[in-house]
């Protein structure tokens, strides 16, 4: 039996986890002076029940080698013929390095790492159907070969309701956070392929209208999943604005985890789709503009100053 193994930024429901027997390997979150296990120490509903009075601001940190070796371990003491560890992509996160050289130093079974390209759910949902695939018999190179097929139909895009975690990851200087706060302008962030976009979006009301048209342009969706940072009501309003969007496919919906929520805050919430066909590009042109326009006020400021 092939299994699969991802790391605790996929964002995937804990009773999806069970059914599909997926090994997820917890990353580490810095919280109030302490290190937790994400997922083992640190509930999602704890780290934002402390978030508020957290100062500094939670960081986020990669499982060691060993992590990954003594769960490659488990599985092939459990029978497994073969291993595929997918993880957030390298863009964001070295955690599929990690995994790299721990393969390299485990040979009782073959281990085949995978770079998803992709963070949250959209992980998630790669990680989900190499699992079907491998339920439905399929081999290591074949389960391999359907994962790396639907990584360039996979995305992820979140709109935040907050700045100051992007300021905090550096994707926004002091200056151009001061800018769009006072402009009221909301970040929706955009994940396929390792590529990542930003938009910035003038209001609350205009950035979700601007969220539900994303999913609209990218066409029809065979896999669907929402991600929530401890703002529940506004995922099921998503689920529904969905459901008129992708008639007949029916998203997960899961709480954030505190890896991925220690980089977004609260009121979060993301859409991760596997797409029949790439229809429309999701890092399109529109975020550069957005991006160069930003750019532009912030150095005539800087000019002025």
């Amino acid at each position: 039996m092939i299994k699969i193994v991802t790391d605790s930024t996929c964002d995937l429901p804990i009773d999806i986890i069970q059914a599909y027997d997926i090994t997820v390997i917890p990353c580490y979150v810095n919280m109030n002076g302490k290190s937790y296990l994400d997922g083992v120490e640190l509930s999602r509903v704890s780290f934002f029940e402390q978030l508020p009075d957290a100062d500094p601001l939670p960081t986020t940190s990669a499982p060691g080698i060993g992590s990954f070796i003594n769960a490659y371990n488990d599985l092939a003491s459990q029978g497994a013929s073969g291993i595929i560890s997918i993880h957030i992509s390298k863009t964001l996160s070295n955690i599929v390095n990690i995994a790299k050289i721990a393969s390299e130093n485990f040979d009782a079974v073959p281990v085949r790492v995978i770079d998803s390209g992709q963070l949250s759910m959209g992980l998630g949902l790669l990680a989900l159907t190499g699992a079907k695939k491998a339920l439905n018999g399929g081999t290591l190179d074949e389960v391999v070969s359907h994962i790396e097929q639907k990584i360039p139909l996979t995305n992820s895009f979140a709109k935040l309701d907050t700045l100051d975690y992007l300021k905090k990851g550096g994707r926004l200087s002091d200056l151009q956070h001061s800018i769009v706060s006072l402009l009221d302008m909301k970040p929706i962030t955009k994940m396929n392929n390792g590529e990542s976009g930003l938009e910035l979006v003038r209001t609350r009301k205009k950035a979700h209208l601007r969220f539900l048209e994303i999913a609209k342009n990218l066409g029809s969706a065979e896999m669907l999943g929402i991600i929530h940072a401890n703002v529940p009501d506004l995922a099921e309003q998503v689920r529904l604005e969905l459901k008129q969007i992708w008639p007949g496919v029916d998203p997960m919906i899961s709480f954030v985890t505190p890896a991925i929520g220690a980089h977004v805050g609260p009121g979060t919430v993301c859409i991760s789709s596997i797409q029949t066909t790439i229809e429309n590009p999701l890092i399109d042109s529109r975020v550069k503009n957005l991006k160069e326009k930003v750019s532009a006020v912030t150095s005539l400021i800087s000019r002025k100053n």
